[in-house]
Formats: C-alpha cells, sequence, structure tokens
C-alpha cells in the first residue's frame, strides 16, 4: 500500500514495492490446488465461463506482484480454460491509466492497486463491486470497510499496512509510550555520543509528509473528515480545521527547523532511512516497506506502538492493497469467477505476502505471518488505524495540508494558528464543505 501530496503522493511515499519481513522466495502454489478453490469447476461450469465472453483475462498489476500470482493465472486456466494475462505496468500512471482506457474498451479485467483510488474509480464508473458473500468474514474488518464505498464492497483486499515506530535496540532498550518520552530518549543517546539524531522521519522538500504525521496528529484529536451515518468518510465534514488543530500546528513549529529540529526539513525519506541504516538514530518513523534492508544490514530492531503527541490514540493511515474489476471486463463471469474463487484464498494471499512483506488481509493467512515479531506489531498497530480516505474530495487535500505543514516545520508564515486555521479554510473551500 505509497501511492506525493495528492493521495498519489502518499502512495508513492509507501512504494508499494519493495518487500518486507519476509521477502524471500515466493510460496509455491503449483500443488494448490484444494487450497485454490475447492473443486475444479465441471465440464460444464467451464463451457459457462467461456461463453460469457472473451478467452482471456487481463489484469494490470506491478512487476513485484507479477511473479506472485503466476502460478495461480495457470490454476485458473487449467481449470477452466481461460488464460489470465498479467500485463506489467509503471505503477506512478496505472490509475490514470485504468481511468481513461476502460471506458473505451482497451483496459484490463482487473487492476491491482491501493484503496485509496476507490473514489476515483468509482467517480468515474470504471469499477464494478464485488460480491464476497460468505467469504467477507475471513478477511480483516478494516480491510473490508477500506474497500467500502456508498456501501458497496469494490475490491478484494490482499494486504494491509501502515507506519509504525522502529527502535534501533542496540540504541534504546525499551519502548515509549509518549512521544515525549521518544524524544527524551532520543536525546539521551544523542547526548551520550551513540547517535547524531534523537529521531528520524523522511520529509518531502516541497510537501512535508502528513501521511506519516498524521499519528502525532490523531493523538492530538485532529481527523481530516468526519463520518457519516454508515461509517463513511463524509466530505461535507472537514475536520482538519477543528479542536486541535492549532494546539499540533504549534508543535510542528516547536518540533521544526528553529526548534527542536526533531523534525528536520532537510532529511528527506532517502536520507532518513541512510542514517537510520547508518546507526546514527534509535529511532525511524516508517513502514515495513524498510525494514528488508535494515535486517541486510543487521540491525536489531523493534517495532513499537505509535507514541502519543496529545491524549487521544495514535492513529496511522491504514493502505488496503487489492484486487479491482473493470466495468467493462469483456468476461466479467470468468472475472468474478478467478477474483472471488482463486484470489480469496490463503494460497494466494500467503503468496502476496512473500512477494510484498505486507500483512495479509485474510485472516488466516495473517494468523501464519504473524509468527514473525515485526509482521505482528505492524499488525498490532494496525488495529488503532483508519483507512486512507477513499472519497474523491481527498485529492483536494494533500497539498495544502502538506505545504502548511511544511511551513509550519521550516518556521516560516507566522502564528502557526492562523496558518492552520487558512489551510482548513482553503481546502474547505476548494471541497465545497
Amino acid at each position: 500500500m505509497m501511492v506525493r501530496i495528492t493521495p498519489q503522493v502518499a502512495l508513492s511515499r509507501r512504494n508499494f514495492v519493495t518487500g518486507a519481513a519476509g521477502a524471500a522466495a515466493l510460496l509455491g502454489l503449483a500443488a494448490c490446488g484444494a487450497n485454490t478453490t475447492s473443486s475444479s469447476p465441471s465440464t460444464q461450469a467451464k463451457k459457462d465461463l467461456a461463453a460469457g465472453g472473451a478467452g482471456t483475462i487481463t489484469m494490470w498489476l506491478d512487476a513485484e506482484r507479477a511473479p506472485a500470482l503466476k502460478d495461480v493465472a495457470e490454476k485458473f486456466k487449467a481449470d477452466t480454460g481461460i488464460e489470465v494475462k498479467l500485463v506489467v505496468k509503471d505503477f506512478a500512471a496505472v490509475r490514470d491509466d485504468f481511468i481513461t482506457q476502460v471506458p473505451t474498451g482497451k483496459g484490463p479485467d482487473l487492476i491491482v492497486g491501493p484503496h485509496d483510488w476507490l473514489g476515483k474509480f468509482v467517480q468515474n464508473g470504471v469499477i464494478s463491486p464485488v460480491e464476497l458473500g460468505d467469504k467477507k468474514s475471513g478477511f480483516q474488518d478494516a480491510a473490508v470497510r477500506a474497500m467500502t464505498y456508498n456501501g458497496s464492497i469494490y475490491g478484494v483486499p490482499y494486504a494491509i499496512e501502515n507506519i509504525g515506530l522502529i527502535r534501533n535496540t542496540a540504541l534504546v532498550d525499551s519502548a515509549a509510550t509518549t512521544f515525549d518520552e521518544v524524544l527524551k530518549k532520543g536525546a539521551d543517546t544523542v547526548a551520550a555520543g551513540k547517535a547524531k539524531y534523537a529521531f528520524l522521519v523522511g520529509l518531502d522538500p516541497k510537501q512535508g509528509d502528513p501521511y506519516h504525521l498524521y499519528p502525532l496528529q490523531t493523538s492530538m484529536g485532529v481527523q481530516v473528515f468526519g463520518l457519516d451515518s454508515k461509517g463513511e468518510y463524509d466530505p461535507k465534514q472537514l475536520t482538519l480545521g477543528g479542536p486541535g488543530g492549532a494546539e499540533f500546528a504549534a508543535k510542528l513549529k516547536e518540533w521544526g527547523d528553529t526548534g527542536s529540529k526533531v523534525l528536520n526539513s532537510n532529511i528527506t525519506g532517502d536520507i532518513a532511512k541512510e542514517k537510520f541504516l547508518a546507526g546514527e538514530s534509535p529511532y525511524y518513523l516508517t513502514g515495513p516497506w524498510n525494514v528488508p534492508d535494515m535486517q541486510k544490514k543487521g540491525l536489531k530492531i523493534a517495532v513499537d506502538p505509535l507514541p502519543k503527541a496529545g491524549d487521544k490514540d495514535a492513529q496511522p493511515f491504514l493502505g488496503v492493497n487489492g484486487f479491482f474489476i473493470s466495468a467493462k471486463s469483456a468476461n466479467a463471469l470468468a472475472t468474478n469467477e478467478f477474483v472471488v474463487n482463486y484470489l480469496t484464498t490463503e494460497a494466494v494471499q500467503d503468496s502476496m505476502f512473500k512477494a510484498g512483506g505486507r500483512p495479509p488481509a485474510l485472516k488466516a493467512s495473517f494468523e501464519k505471518a504473524s509468527s514473525d515479531p515485526i509482521v505482528k506489531a505492524f499488525g498490532e498497530i494496525g488495529t488503532k488505524g483508519v483507512p486512507m480516505p477513499a472519497i474523491p474530495a481527498m485529492d483536494a487535500v494533500w497539498a495544502d495540508w502538506g505545504a502548511t505543514e511544511l511551513n509550519l516545520i521550516k518556521g516560516l508564515g507566522g502564528d502557526p494558528a492562523a496558518q492552520w486555521a487558512t489551510m482548513a479554510a482553503t481546502i474547505k473551500g476548494k471541497i465545497g464543505a
């Protein structure tokens, strides 16, 4: 799940590419007949699927996930006679290409992507709802919630991701509860000459990073949107300007370049990672996508619960990755069969975890994956998280939100409370809230 100051901004920061704790060999699916479907389709079922349209299903996906789906695609062809063509696409452009291509009939039958594309997809009428039936209960609630829009489920989830506080246990031997405690422990390691930075988080030099800073913000009571009666994000309820916003803005300035320098506008994501790998800080606020390089480096790490900057729970954004069905699929019958009865299995979800390292969305697969303490820790942090808003109005939020946070961190623009209020008013005007 990171697809930079549009929803694409946050998503490309996560990158949805590098694997985490288990980015080793892919789990074999070649002999997974019983795990992939309850039974092979009958001859009549094969005929029915073939009669439903094209004899080939096309899926757009990134290079990382293609190998993980190769065997299940072959299994589906053996069972049904219908080929699943896996087409590797440039992730940075694939969302907009899909929206453009589907209405022309030239797009794929399926696409792999993050849930926060959902609003744009539904708004443009390019995906169809998915009927999970009794399979719904097999998935983690947060994953299903993220794939739900206007009361309908539009995607089959396979992974959930969120950030955590990674701690170098050689520098700090125990977890902290509050952000102040984190900073104190970090400052102590710097004072003792064991580290150069008390705390690290990567910031975009032009847009800051609202995604990574969101847990600190929510712990001070500031969400982005309120919820409607169905529990879905309501674009008419922009809550960024609500209570706690001015206080958080003041904290950003206090932690920034003209204050304690805990948040350093000159430290990008790449620099933060480099410094942590070099053992120059006990703390790094990041996600599972950076864990493999830490392990290769031989760092001894722990994933701590996200610390509170205020008196509320620190809630990270959840990114849920899944499979979406084109509204113009050339063989909707076969595509639905493949998505609902093949891609929902443990074997496939296990394989996707092995390929990408994100905690699986399927409960049974997550239970196995969580034997790894790193995966388990990220999963536990995610239980307090909230899905990144997938509503189209979110597109109008990122730029002003990120730019304002960056100004505050740099100590620019005058009064923090006034800057935050101006930001909220500007965004409200853009989305008509």
